[in-house]
């Protein structure tokens, strides 16, 4: 395939701000993107130094042209790559995922304009306001509306000319007193009108400026003796209030802004948006975005601020955002980022929103496709504990004693996140006297890698020691015996604050704790303890009653554990007949054993 003269082409483009398209060699359109300097950023892309990625560089190798356009700011680049993007669908552009058709509210271009909610948008001048991704929010402004605001519902045509004819009655709407009725001039249009305005105030966020004008208009009221009126407007008015208390959260000094927030994985992102007009929201939606090429947060959310300034005509002069924006102020836009007060509250809010959309979408998938979780969480815990691969199989040790007696160790084994239990293994300590922890944990370690190197078992990823500084500094010592240290990650986790140590390293680390990673390495280590405790009581009960044992006359340390080991307990011993226990002892054992249980008859019977 001939090889594309990026350099020529190149030389073509100017140093201004744009919008760059790539072509394939079928002139499919492959991807836009928008740049302060044409040429800088597309020269970037041939780079190879820049690009690392392997997803940027098959999308290098398959350019065979690029087109480019020209136009006054950066901001306008911004806007005109939203719109071509939302056109084409180019492969490698970052996919916003909206697979919903969302309702608008209407309010019909026409005489007496009626009051709607729409999923269909058509250019006859009408005032669509929306969308709104919440249906029950939507319905419960329209029902504010219908019952603060008598309007009609017919879709009858109430031209001056037919209403003057007479060619109208009015209906049981105006009966039931949810119409005016002004299909027979009982009311009139500067009233209607009227309430059209305010109703585009309420739905435009400004509930203040009409709480305002009803509280002067009930004064107005009241001064002239029309108390029927005055009732009725403090109805409205205490309806809209209402409203207004449940709707606002924060200060109504924050008149009009626009707040953006990312929470991005490594193939998806989602982004929320909050409408915010007189500290009253007006709007929110959280969207998810398919990543193409490993873009960063800030180009995700570039991206979608401009989608969704575009998707709700929003004009806001301000945008609060979580992190700067390498976009230049447009003369008539802002970009905030707050780091206290009401707008931060803002901010905060809108990414609770996007991190539990996040969580739930993530979710859905993980049920679907439990594989994804796993990937997931493992790729979370290679990069949590600077590994250079997946930890898939984890290791973690345990020692258990009782006051220096019966030491054991117990080694639990989790493939792909979850317990491996047929790979568990206890062994009794076999080189330790006393209680020494660290020699302990020596010995566990050198006689489980031992094993595995002499067999070809293929090792662990990732080995947890149970303990600080000197049961990991002891685990270490056999790995380099064994001259592994270098091939496997090792840390100690301490019980106290839950830090973790590496070898060598000074200091611990410290996760957060709601970390999936920590809650793994905690569930390990809790499964080790438990497995080793169950095994050293065992062992530990064994010992306690073979040492009862040996109280009896002719019965030694050997003797008892040979009688436990054949009869499993003490109890079936006591039961046993002289006939079964001369299985395992001699008859004067035998004899005493009966005797000391309280069975000295049977005895002398025999």
């Amino acid at each position: 395939m001939e090889k594309f003269d990026y350099r020529a082409a190149l030389k073509n483009i100017p140093h201004k701000p744009g919008v760059y398209q790539y072509w394939d060699s079928e002139q499919e359109l492959i991807y836009i993107g928008k740049a302060k300097d044409l040429r800088n950023r597309v020269g970037s892309y041939f780079n190879q130094d820049v690009h690392v990625n392997a997803k940027t560089r098959v999308l290098v190798s398959k350019i065979r042209n690029i087109t480019f356009t020209i136009v006054d700011t950066e901001v306008d680049a911004w806007l005109l790559e939203n719109s071509m993007i939302k056109k084409h669908q180019p492969r490698y552009n970052v996919m916003l995922k909206d697979d919903k058709t969302y309702p608008w509210i209407i309010i019909k271009n026409e005489d007496y304009p009626r009051i709607f909610w729409t999923r269909r948008i058509i250019k006859d001048g009408s005032k669509y306001l929306g969308p709104y991704a919440s249906v029950s929010m939507m319905h419960n402004i329209l029902g504010l509306i219908k019952e603060t605001y008598p309007l009609r519902t017919c879709n009858l045509q109430l031209t001056r000319q037919n209403i003057d004819k007479g060619k109208f009655k009015v209906c049981l709407e105006y009966q039931l007193g949810n119409c005016k009725g002004p299909c027979q001039n009982y009311q009139t249009e500067d009233d209607y009108d009227n309430s059209i305005e305010e109703i585009k105030d309420i739905l435009n966020g400004k509930i203040g400026a009409v709480l305002r004008r009803l509280k002067g208009e009930m004064e107005t009221a009241v001064a002239e003796y029309n108390y029927e009126l005055a009732h009725r407007l403090k109805r409205k008015f205490e309806l809209l209030e209402n409203y207004q208390s449940k709707s606002t959260v924060v200060n109504s000094s924050i008149t009009d802004v626009d707040v953006f927030s990312i929470a991005s994985e490594d193939k998806i992102a989602f982004v929320n948006f909050l409408k915010v007009m007189n500290g009253t929201i007006i709007q929110t939606q959280t969207i998810e975005l398919k990543k193409r090429l490993d873009e960063s947060d800030e180009e995700l959310l570039t991206l979608a601020i401009s989608e969704f300034r575009s998707r709700y005509n929003s004009d806001s002069k301000e945008i609060i955002v979580p992190f700067g924006i390498d976009l230049e102020d447009h003369p008539g836009i802002k970009f905030t980022v707050p780091k206290l007060g009401e707008k931060k509250k803002l901010l905060d809010l809108s990414q609770k929103n996007v991190l539990f959309f996040k969580k739930e979408k993530i979710d859905q998938y993980e049920k679907l496709n439990p594989e994804i979780r796993t990937e997931r969480l493992l790729t979370q815990m290679m990069k949590d504990l600077r590994m250079n691969q997946l930890p898939r199989h984890i290791e973690c040790f345990d020692n258990s004693n009782f006051q220096g007696k019966y030491p054991v160790s117990a080694i639990v084994v989790f493939k792909d996140g979850k317990p491996s239990k047929k790979d568990y293994r206890h062994f009794h300590v076999k080189t330790v006297e006393g209680p020494n922890d660290f020699a302990t944990m020596e010995e566990a370690v050198h006689r489980r890698y031992r094993r595995m190197l002499d067999e070809g078992t293929e090792l662990p990823q990732l080995i947890i020691i149970d303990g600080g500084k000197g049961q990991l500094s002891s685990a270490m010592h056999s790995l380099k015996l064994l001259g592994i240290d270098k091939q496997v990650t090792v840390i100690g986790i301490a019980k106290r604050l839950e830090e973790l140590y590496y070898p060598n390293d000074q200091y611990p680390m410290y996760l957060d704790k709601k970390s999936e990673t920590l809650k793994v390495i905690q569930h390990l280590r809790d499964e080790a303890h438990r497995f080793g405790i169950t095994f050293h009581r065992k062992i530990r009960d064994k010992g306690t009653l073979a040492t009862e044992l040996e109280l009896i006359e002719g019965i030694g340390k050997t003797t008892a554990e040979k009688l436990l080991k054949y009869f499993k307990s003490v109890k079936k011993i006591r039961e046993a007949s002289e006939e079964m226990l001369l299985e395992v002892v001699n008859l004067k054992q035998a004899k005493a054993i009966l005797g000391y249980f309280g069975k000295e008859e049977e005895a002398s019977q025999n």
